[in-house]
């Protein structure tokens, strides 16, 4: 599911691919001289420096199965490791020449290349998008959508990664005027991938490997994830749950291979491929063998065009990147987000570093904190600073202020629950039985408890900032400073649509829709607004821009629904 509601990052994206909610805010980082980094091309057991300690305990307390990196700068790779295991069950290690998912980092590459047209004098960034795609699915209501716009996610469109839907007559409909919001749109660098086609004459798939890959020598990358690129890609997990929020300890379970070869994240590669691309950005466009894309368009690439605040309260949007400033130096930085593994990438163009790092898991985090402290390490003067301290690694079971969610709650049925605190850690008792909770970001926990596991828990406060309300689910309680209605009409139809509802995609998984307080919920953390007949918004969020729609309707219960142009199956559960 790909929304932007808080609670979206802690549930739905927690066991998605979801990657914008969760990318994280960056850290202030020192830059300055070259730290003496020996390249290794293979870390597993050593711990011969602060970050090696650092992503040992990385792995371990975020219960990652194994991670890869590259670290470069101006004059070329640093050094490529490998940590943790390719195969858990047979504790095979990774190696450095093993092949990852990069994700939504794919999307820097999509945007080199149409770069590269347009220095070719093929490609006008200011040409409505219909134009040179007149066959697009879409409705532009709000106004005219242009290159520009779907580089930086700026176009209003809903996000998704289905172009086409089954339904021939489904349009992914704009929700506001193009350029006014940061929207993260990966079905716009879907159509950019189809636009790559059209103006090169190449599957876009080619077109990148032979514009961008083969000039830089990164041979073992492609930007086809299926059988013919299988090998050499280590095994891959992700929670053994699909319907359910994933604590940070839960269990995973080996996932089936991708297929997939949507310009929105489908590039495969490893640490020293990485490495020499993160080599050319640093050297603002210029590959080994020359220019990748001219001095203008690597200016427009790393351009802020528009504020980005997922990706740090500090950062903008470039072309298919994240541009951000960490101290005095600009940075650009990305991430990425697959059903099985989890990138991110971050490179110094002052200070003249860079670092990729990607986990062989999908566990609702990326590796931000890996590569920050990485260029931090790198572009520091050890002379004149002093050591840098390691990331914190939060401990998601201390939870600071425990003592605002303590109390009794009470459903308007009657049935109690009740939350206490232990010092900084919280447990909430039903029926005798405790459940522990962990925090997930504002006021929102999961339960590693079996009884309460199934949704996220949610609190919320009164206008004196107060705890005041618990949901889970479809359940709903209150305590003493709750001064609101306690009875809530569902309006005619409502309840059928409840059910649990699975999808045969990667991306998707499964929803369960559920009633509370007389509205749909979404995993019991989305609100839906009707807007008419079955047809839904997702609200919650700035921008209401995904459409959820029940169809098939057979006594009163529906058959289908449909997700931004994503069909799941109603499954009858016990």
């Amino acid at each position: 599911m790909y929304f932007r509601c808080a609670i979206v990052a802690l549930n739905v994206f927690n066991r998605l691919m979801g990657r914008r909610a969760l990318l994280l805010a960056g850290m202030q980082v020192a830059a300055g001289a070259t730290a003496a980094y020996a390249i290794d091309d293979n870390a597993n057991g050593r711990s011969h420096d602060p970050l090696d300690d650092f992503i040992h305990r990385y792995l371990r307390e975020m219960n990652a199965p194994g991670l890869t990196l590259g670290l470069a700068n101006r004059s070329g790779t640093v050094r490529t490791a490998s940590f943790g295991f390719a195969d858990l069950e047979a504790k095979t290690p990774l190696t450095p020449e093993m092949r990852f998912q990069i994700g939504s980092i794919s999307k820097s590459f999509v945007a080199l290349t149409l770069l590269q047209l347009r220095d070719e004098g093929k490609l006008d960034l200011d040409q409505p998008i219909l134009e040179y795609l007149p066959w697009l699915p879409i409705e532009t209501g709000y106004g005219v959508i242009t290159v520009h716009h779907l580089l930086t996610h700026t176009s209003g469109l809903p996000d998704s990664l289905n172009l086409f839907a089954s339904d021939p007559s489904w349009r992914h409909v704009q929700g506001f005027k193009p350029g006014e919001h940061f929207y993260y749109c990966n079905v716009g660098f879907s159509i950019l991938g189809h636009l790559i086609s059209k103006l090169d004459g190449r599957p876009w798939t080619q077109a990148i490997r032979e514009r961008i890959m083969t000039p830089l020598g990164m041979t073992a990358s492609r930007a086809i994830i299926d059988d013919t690129t299988r090998s050499r890609r280590p095994s891959s997990y992700k929670p053994f749950y699909e319907d359910r929020p994933y604590p940070r300890q839960g269990r995973l379970a080996e996932a089936e291979d991708l297929v997939f070869d949507d310009a929105a994240g489908s590039v495969l590669s490893t640490p020293g491929d990485m490495a020499r691309y993160m080599r050319m950005i640093l050297n603002r466009g210029t590959g080994p063998n020359g220019r990748i894309v001219s001095e203008d368009g690597f200016a427009r690439f790393s351009k802020s065009y528009i504020k980005a605040p997922e990706f740090s309260p500090t950062a903008s949007y470039g072309y298919g990147i994240a541009v951000d400033k960490l101290g005095e130096h600009t940075i650009l930085r990305h991430t990425g987000g697959m059903d099985s593994f989890a990138s991110a990438i971050m490179i110094d163009l002052d200070g003249g570093v860079a670092a990729f790092a990607s986990i062989n898991a999908m566990q609702g985090f990326r590796p931000n904190a890996v590569v920050e402290y990485a260029v931090r390490l790198m572009g520091f003067d050890w002379q004149q600073k002093g050591p840098q301290k390691a990331p914190v690694i939060p401990d998601v079971s201390v939870i600071d202020n425990a003592a605002d969610y303590t109390g009794v709650y009470t459903s308007p049925a009657g049935r109690q629950v009740e939350v206490k605190a232990t010092g900084k850690r919280l447990e909430l008792v039903a029926g005798g039985i405790s459940n522990p909770l962990e925090a997930t970001g504002g006021d929102a926990f999961v339960s590693t408890g079996a009884s309460y596991a199934m949704f996220p828990i949610l609190f919320g406060r009164s206008s004196d900032k107060r705890v005041a309300e618990l949901s889970y689910g479809s359940e709903w309680y209150f305590n003493e400073h709750y001064a609101g209605p306690k009875e809530f009409p569902t309006p005619p139809g409502l309840e059928g649509l409840t059910g649990y509802y699975r999808a045969d995609s990667a991306w998707v998984g499964t929803v369960q829709i559920v009633l509370r307080k007389g509205q749909l919920w979404m995993d019991g953390a989305e609100p839906l607004e009707r807007e008419g007949g079955n047809l839904f918004r997702v609200a919650g969020a700035p921008v209401a821009m995904e459409r959820v729609e029940f169809g098939r309707i057979v006594d009163g219960r529906p058959r289908i629904l449909k997700v931004s142009g994503v069909d799941l199956w109603r499954i009858e559960r016990d």
